[in-house]
């Protein structure tokens, strides 16, 4: 592990004006490393470089296969080096070292998928009768700025990254200041695989201070931003100052319905996987069940042995797929989460297992289940961003459905049950941006994901997230004769 880890700007690895930063190693508390931090100045540095390299058109006016190569090369860049990628991002995230593996093969997966689609974003010929020939074709924004968020520093990066450099796009990338570490792997395969100068630049810094100054950039063509509700706000009023078009990706409070026919013990692995996978620190995480009442004694008897089956404790020690977390990515994220618990019970939720924090150093909490959860309670409206499960229930599909709809957001949601009827009425009754259907997490890279209501807006994943990276230009000629 080196001690200290600079930002990347236009081709070069340099210091920060606003000095360094210490990384801590949350499974310990004890820092492992200072980061470069960037001030506003440095910000300016990297959006020019960004802006010349878009200029120059050493990207947009590529060959998009060979721009696509390029992009391919850099997922096989993160592949051969996993195990130092993930060996990093577990110390400075604390999530266990399988679930870095996991997270270093999803951002190169991403590279793969989107550097194959680089030669299929084209326009079209519009027949406008005899005497015009008219097409459309499709151009980059030019710099993208994109604010990464500290629960997947790797494969968000990847996520937004990919996708903009394969339709052209220079891009200026503020990694999060609690986990900046890992982002140095991109600038490398960026240069590794010839891209030019500026393409790609790598900044750690403040929110207040270099997220703010890259969003309102005016020389910044498109920002790409997960994260918090208010730092979403904060952030679209700076892109509105300069008619900047955003991606928002703002997390959720999704909710899994299962039916009275649902298969609650191959349900078990969506608790795992649901909830308390990354310590439950996901957008996208299964917080809230809502189950038929005549099954939420099982369902809660199932979800408190899944709980207690998982060893906790430092990622690190845990390299191999199986029952175990790791340690939230700070303490204050820890002590947030065990607090939203502690009010839960004050206001009548039952706290069938867990909720304390781990009689040792680290950010570690116990994986949690409350039961007796109301819809009216902050544990159900509120984004826990931990590994606490809110068990409701309920009478009818009806009454499911409206639980279900009844936060601000509308990221994912989910079905279980046999009656393909009733799944697909709660599909489209649903109000979010996607619906998993006996099956949390189903889908992929391919897959397009995005929001509702507070949740955010545009698209991330799929064919449907080039289209924020690109703006439609029509061409229309008047032919003689």
């Amino acid at each position: 592990m080196k001690r200290y880890w600079q930002n990347f700007i236009d081709g070069a690895w340099v210091d920060g004006g606003a000095g360094r930063i210490d990384v801590t190693d949350p499974a310990t508390g004890e820092v492992m490393a200072e980061h470069a931090l960037a001030d506003a100045t440095d910000v300016d540095r990297a959006v020019q470089a960004a802006r010349r390299a878009h200029l120059s058109g050493a990207l947009s006016d590529m060959r998009p296969l060979e721009r696509g190569r390029m992009v391919q090369a850099m997922g096989r860049y993160l592949l051969e080096h996993i195990d130092d990628i993930a060996q990093t991002l577990t110390l400075e995230q604390g999530k266990p070292l399988w679930e870095s593996r996991i997270e270093v093969e999803g951002a190169a997966l991403y590279f793969e998928y989107y550097g194959n689609q680089a030669s299929t974003v084209e326009g079209r010929s519009i027949p406008l009768g005899r005497g015009y020939f008219d097409w459309t074709e499709y151009e980059p924004f030019g710099v993208s700025a994109q604010i990464i968020p500290w629960n997947y520093p790797v494969e968000m990066t990847a996520r937004s990254l990919s996708a903009a450099l394969t339709t052209g796009n220079a891009c200026v990338i503020k990694s999060p200041e609690i986990t900046p570490l890992t982002n140095a792997w991109f600038a490398q395969a960026a240069q590794t695989v010839g891209l030019p100068d500026g393409a790609v630049n790598m900044l750690c810094g403040l929110g207040h201070e270099a997220g703010a100054a890259l969003a309102a950039h005016r020389h910044v063509n498109q920002i790409v931003f997960t994260g918090s509700v208010p730092t979403g706000i904060a952030i679209a009023t700076a892109a509105a100052g300069n008619v900047v078009p955003c991606v928002l990706e703002l997390g959720g409070k999704s909710a899994a319905i299962v039916h009275d026919d649902a298969d609650l013990e191959a349900f078990e692995n969506d608790i795992r996987w649901g909830i308390y996978f990354n310590a439950g620190q996901v957008c996208s995480a299964m917080s809230r069940v809502i189950i038929h009442e005549s099954r939420a004694d099982e369902l809660l008897e199932r979800a408190e042995n899944v709980a207690k089956s998982l060893s906790v404790g430092p990622g690190i020690d845990r390299p191999d797929f199986g029952a175990n977390m790791g340690a939230m990515v700070s303490d204050a994220q820890r002590d947030r989460a065990a607090g939203m618990v502690a009010r839960a019970a004050e206001q009548g939720a039952r706290v069938v297992t867990g909720g304390r924090k781990l009689n040792r150093p680290g950010a570690f909490l116990e994986p949690t289940v409350l039961a007796d959860v109301t819809p009216d309670m902050d544990i159900a409206q509120q984004e826990v961003f931990g590994p606490v499960l809110s068990v409701l229930s309920f009478r009818d599909e009806a009454e499911a459905i409206e639980i279900a709809n009844g936060t601000d957001f509308g990221l994912v949601g989910g079905v279980f049950t046999a009656d393909l009827d009733r799944a697909t009425r709660a599909a489209r009754q649903i109000r979010a941006g996607q619906v998993f259907v006996n099956e949390w997490y189903a889908g992929g890279v391919e897959t397009p994901f995005g929001g509702y209501g507070k949740s955010g807006y545009g698209r991330e994943k799929g064919r449907e997230a080039l289209w924020n990276y690109v703006q439609t230009k029509n061409v229309a000629i008047r032919l003689k004769g």
